[in-house]
């Protein structure tokens, strides 16, 4: 049987939700945080856990609930993100909590970014959000470029001719020229989600993505957030919002995609632009073949 929500955790994303006006995404994502370490603490410490028995928690008992994460397949970034959620709400509980610094992602050759780690990502932009429709529309932004492949300025153009969404969705890329993409379940619910909280109307010759004055989202506000976001996640400088788009690409291919179909999904011009990502897929299999296999 799950475990019931604990009424500390409930009371912070009610602060979370009514005072700092945190996205509904933020404050599930956060509720859920604090519900998981609480109940870890619980087990750990073999009772209940209470606003007075949290401010004895020590740098010990958070390696310990990280450790456990860890072993849930929680990635670096997710795990940065995660004791960051944790740091908020031991602040709010009352207790500043034990210094600990979070994982770091190693430097090395640029790589694709993880789908967890592109989630952590999209996520932190989106809870750094002044407005709930801001964190709405920069999640939708960026889990388009994921989910779609679409380069950063092919988003931005986006009128509210794309409404209502349907399977898939009209793109026009470079020199004019347009392709379909398929729109993930997903990603089309946080699109929707978006033009729901919206508070300027789209009309069908209007951006789809608006700035905070009603004006078009510029490009570089979203490149701005995800700079932010990646330094306090530890990902490398490489992950921007068009290294999205070439994760899409590379996973894809990873999974057995034809690069035909990846040329016409990516709207290259010549084969020659797509087959780079076989060089970035190969690269990333050495790397796991390295790490894997006892005789290398």
């Amino acid at each position: 049987m799950a475990a019931l929500p604990h009424p500390l955790a409930a009371d912070w994303a009610a602060h979370l939700a009514r005072d700092r006006r945190r996205s509904a995404h933020t404050v599930r994502a956060y509720h859920a945080t604090a519900d998981r370490l609480l109940a870890f603490l619980t087990g750990h410490w073999g009772g209940n856990v209470d606003a007075a028995r949290l401010a004895g928690i020590e740098a010990a008992d958070l390696r310990a609930y990280l450790a456990h994460r860890r072993g849930a397949g929680l990635g670096n970034a997710s795990a940065a993100r995660e004791l960051s959620a944790v740091r908020g709400f031991l602040a709010w509980a009352g207790t500043a909590g034990p210094r600990l610094r979070g994982p770091r992602v190693a430097k090395g050759i640029p790589r694709p970014v993880a789908p967890a780690d592109v989630i952590a990502l999209a996520e932190e932009v989106a809870d750094e959000a002044r407005e709930p429709w801001i964190a709405a529309r920069d999640w939708a932004v960026l889990l388009l470029l994921y989910g779609g492949g679409l380069r950063i300025g092919e988003a931005i153009a986006l009128t509210g001719a794309a409404l209502p969404l349907g399977e898939t969705l009209t793109v026009t890329g470079k020199r004019a020229k347009t392709r379909i993409v398929p729109l993930l379940p997903q990603v089309r619910t946080a699109i929707e989600d978006y033009v729901r909280l919206c508070p300027w109307p789209i009309g069908r010759d209007e951006a789809l993505f608006r700035g905070f004055r009603g004006g078009p989202l510029a490009p570089a506000i979203i490149r701005r957030s995800v700079r932010g976001a990646r330094g306090r996640l530890g990902l490398n400088e490489r992950t921007t919002p068009h290294a999205l788009r070439h994760s899409f690409a590379t996973h894809l291919l990873g999974r057995g995609a034809d690069l035909r179909a990846l040329q016409q999904l990516l709207g290259h011009a010549s084969l020659s632009s797509t087959q780079v990502y076989t060089a970035v897929d190969a690269a990333h299999l050495l790397d796991v073949y390295r790490h894997a296999h006892p005789r290398a």
